[in-house]
């Protein structure tokens, strides 16, 4: 259920007539096909496994499975926050799920990955947001592959530093988290969430010794300077890989699309983050937060 300033700023994008028409050339994608992609499906049903991949209606899914890649998203399916673009179920989550990290773990050994990355749903109605299944989930994997890198894509914890600390018990080689979109849209795009507070977060672990990434939407409303002070504000935080990529609209409930970002303005994002000072920018149409994220992490170690 989308909120008042939710409500406001869709009707206020519609109101503008943006007549967008089909999605542009670079938009379209192959539907989900191929060995490797079958078999990953099949792995992840058999495990009782949710991906972010699929929750969220990923454009690279076809890619990504094909390459034996995926995100697994730990917490159960069910979140507590009510993001204006994102597809995940809203509303009173399930218990925890304690065999969910094994199960994790034992797929992240069978596909042989090389890099993994962990997300999850906002889970703020427990103590510690669900940091201790980020811990135990990190810890199985390195027992059973020494040689995987892993990422993890967290919630912000509410900014709660005992959290962080849970984290970093086990903590991963890659932290990310995600900004999403620029602070003036906050209240419709991140409703629950502070972009300061966000900031915070990525500073701390950075701090703490670990190597950050973030990721935002474009399209869905912002301004093109905007952008360039986001991307300043996480330099001076300590981010050192940002994923820039297209806002799709999920369902007619959803915050509408504002504009098709052309892939000319995307390559600008990426020459500017990287004078800004970010060591990897993955900025294109198609690019979700963990696309190509065994390539950054080969390439920043």
């Amino acid at each position: 259920m989308i909120n008042q300033h939710q409500k406001t700023f869709k009707e206020q994008i519609e109101k503008e007539g943006n007549d967008l028409g089909k999605r542009p050339a670079w938009l379209k994608v192959k539907l989900p096909t191929g060995e490797n992609y079958n078999e990953v499906r099949t792995l992840m049903r058999r495990q009782q496994l949710n991906t972010v991949c699929e929750e969220a209606r990923c454009p690279n899914i076809a890619e990504c499975w094909n390459y034996r890649t995926a995100t697994f998203m730990i917490l159960g399916d069910t979140c507590t926050r009510s993001c204006g673009f994102c597809n995940i179920n809203v509303g009173i989550p399930n218990e925890l799920d304690m065999g969910e990290p094994r199960r994790v773990a034992d797929a992240v050994k069978e596909l042989g990955l090389r890099h993994v990355v962990i997300t999850s749903v906002n889970r703020d109605e427990l103590k510690d947001g669900g940091a201790g299944i980020f811990n135990m989930t990190i810890n199985l994997i390195r027992r059973e592959t020494t040689d995987t890198t892993i990422e993890i894509l967290i919630p912000d914890f509410k900014g709660e530093v005992d959290t962080f600390n849970i984290i970093m018990k086990n903590p991963p080689d890659i932290l990310n988290h995600n900004l999403e979109t620029v602070p003036r849209l906050y209240h419709a795009v991140r409703p629950q969430a502070k972009y300061q507070r966000s900031l915070d977060l990525l500073k701390w672990f950075k701090s703490n010794g670990l190597r950050t990434k973030s990721g935002i939407m474009v399209g869905i409303g912002e301004k093109k300077e905007e952008v360039l002070e986001l991307m300043k504000d996480l330099v001076a935080h300590g981010c050192d890989i940002l994923t820039i990529g297209q806002y799709l609209q999920p369902t007619k409930v959803h915050l509408p699309v504002d504009r098709f970002v052309t892939p000319e303005e995307f390559n600008f994002y990426h020459d500017e983050g990287l004078k800004i000072g970010f060591k990897i920018v993955e900025s294109s149409p198609l690019v979700r937060s963990s696309y190509h994220a065994d390539r950054h992490a080969r390439a920043i170690f």
